[in-house]
């Protein structure tokens, strides 16, 4: 039965996430870019202007809703986790360092998608039955397109709640008991036969913080967030910053080695890795996994934000893009490139990959710091997963059905740190590409909506 349904999604999963779909991600990403006149190059420095303005000027949101600078924290707290250190890692393994020119690719026409995904998010936003923001793909698609697309905002929310119980959470707590037990065997504080006793029991801690976040409500997960996200963000760049400029000298070859492979791979891999198609696959699959540019899930945060002005917090969804694959993906990749640490190219790999960069650098006492960094990411992203779904289910049915759903939800974190989770992954992985669908054919029919939106904010002197 197992090998049945492996089988079935090995299919779906190869076609969701094959050539096809990279095209039409990068299609309506360039579609988008050139209706707004590439608005994340022209508003650039104004989007950097806005955002880190406003993350330093302190206020109280009003009931319901977070800070803007809360929202944005939410939405990278679930983007910056471990598609930063062990997604980057394995499209690097698979598709060689061209991946990352791919990457970039995918960040650049995503800073556009997801200004748009977020403005279009907070437009078309409601207040639930508890008075909070809601919004996102399926409130845009219900308000912006009409009850005939109703079933596409359900078809979006169906696949929201089935991914965020593995891509967002069991996922997350496997990789944060294997980045402590890591550590804890490292320094010889347990050994083999009590690392399933040590992964229970910080299963169990894992459900229980989850659980008292998440039922705070919104403003609970902004304070979090806001707190959690910087800090994780500065240490593992400065962790990161500092394996490169140890390795200064390395990095005109490894620039060299992603724009050579990004075109010709086997050059660069020694043939292990052939093919064009699979390292612009590799860069682009894993960007989007990354930073979300495309599915749509990250305006589902930005809707909550204490805001009037959708076009502003839009900026703040170009920012989120840049900071998630510009910055910190890059950094992942040249930890890994300019560390000189072999890659077997053509085989899988993970976070490992990337922990091997760093410990070759600095050493093994590194690999504590790496897993305070790594539990940092992947409880984040638990967070910020844990409000999407419940947004999700509560779309489907009411804001009655929230508290029930964030208990299991936290359970799961217990199950995550327990089995081997190969197959779950898959799986959520296919959920996740399924988002996409309804959010890009959204995200086309609503663009004379968002180029107006643009236009207008510009022309009124709000700016």
């Amino acid at each position: 039965m197992l090998q049945t349904i492996e089988t079935i999604n090995s299919a779906v999963n190869n076609f969701i996430w094959g050539v096809p779909a990279m095209i039409c991600i990068i299609g309506v990403g360039l579609y988008l870019s050139i209706r707004t006149k590439f608005v994340q190059i022209r508003k650039f420095p104004y989007a950097i202007k806005t955002t880190l303005g406003r993350i330093f000027r302190k206020r109280e949101a009003e009931d319901g809703a977070m800070t803007p600078f809360q929202a944005v924290c939410t939405a990278l707290a679930a983007t910056v986790g471990t598609g930063n250190i062990a997604g980057v890692a394995g499209a690097i393994a698979i598709g060689g360092p061209g991946a990352v020119f791919w990457m970039w690719i995918s960040a650049f026409l995503g800073m556009c998608t997801k200004f748009c995904e977020v403005t279009l998010a907070v437009h078309f936003r409601e207040r639930n039955e508890e008075g909070d923001y809601v919004g996102g793909p399926m409130y845009y698609i219900k308000n912006g397109l009409g009850k005939n697309w109703q079933w596409l905002a359900v078809a979006f929310s169906a696949f929201g709640v089935l991914t965020v119980f593995g891509t967002g959470n069991a996922t997350q707590v496997n990789t944060i008991t294997t980045a402590i037990n890591s550590a804890l065997l490292n320094f010889h504080v347990i050994n083999d036969s009590q690392v399933k006793t040590v992964s229970l029991v910080v299963g169990i801690i894992i459900a229980i913080l989850v659980a008292l976040v998440l039922l705070g409500g919104v403003k609970r997960i902004g304070h979090v967030t806001e707190k959690l996200v910087p800090f994780m963000a500065v240490l593992y760049i400065i962790l990161a910053l500092g394996v490169v400029i140890l390795n200064v000298n390395r990095i005109p070859g490894v620039f060299h080695d992603i724009i050579v492979g990004a075109f010709r791979p086997a050059s660069v891999t020694g043939g292990l890795v052939g093919s064009f198609f699979m390292s612009m696959k590799k860069g682009v699959s894993r960007g989007i996994f990354s930073n979300e540019a495309g599915l749509g899930t990250g305006s589902i945060a930005h809707a909550c934000a204490d805001t009037r002005k959708p076009v502003k917090q839009g900026f703040f969804g170009v920012f989120e893009v840049f900071t998630d694959t510009i910055v910190i993906c890059t950094l992942t990749a040249l930890v890994i490139l300019c560390s000189g640490v072999p890659v077997a190219y053509g085989e899988a790999a993970g976070a490992e990959l990337t922990i091997l960069g760093f410990t070759s650098t600095y050493g093994s006492w590194v690999s504590l710091f790496t897993a305070v960094a790594m539990c940092c990411f992947a409880f984040s992203t638990i967070i910020g997963w844990g409000l999407y779904g419940a947004r999700c289910i509560e779309f489907l049915f009411s804001s009655k059905v929230i508290k029930p759903f964030m208990v299991a939800y936290s359970l799961v974190a217990i199950l995550g740190a327990t089995v081997e989770l190969g197959l779950m992954w898959s799986i959520a992985e296919t959920f996740n590409g399924l988002m996409v669908i309804p959010n890009l054919i959204a995200l086309f029919l609503l663009s004379g909506t968002l180029v107006k939106l643009l236009k207008d904010f510009f022309a009124s002197g709000e700016a």
